[in-house]
C-alpha cells in the first residue's frame, strides 16, 4: 500500500479527526517499537519515540 504524504502528521499537530494514530517512519514505513495513541477532538499528537517519525491514522 502506497502512503500519501498528506496522511502523515508531525508530532504536535492538532485539529485532526479523533481516533487511533500509529507511529510510523518519516516516509510512512513500519518501525520497530512503534506506539499507538488515541486522541480526542482538540488534542495534539504526542512526541514520537524518534525524531523524524510521524503519525498516521488507523482505519
Amino acid at each position: 500500500m502506497k502512503i500519501d504524504q498528506k496522511d502523515l502528521h508531525k508530532p504536535g499537530t492538532d485539529n485532526l479527526p479523533p481516533g487511533v494514530y500509529k507511529e510510523v517512519g518519516p516516509r510512512g514505513g513500519k518501525i520497530t517499537g512503534s506506539k499507538e495513541v488515541h486522541i480526542v477532538e482538540g488534542h495534539r499528537l504526542p512526541p514520537t519515540n524518534k525524531a523524524g517519525n510521524k503519525w498516521i491514522k488507523k482505519d
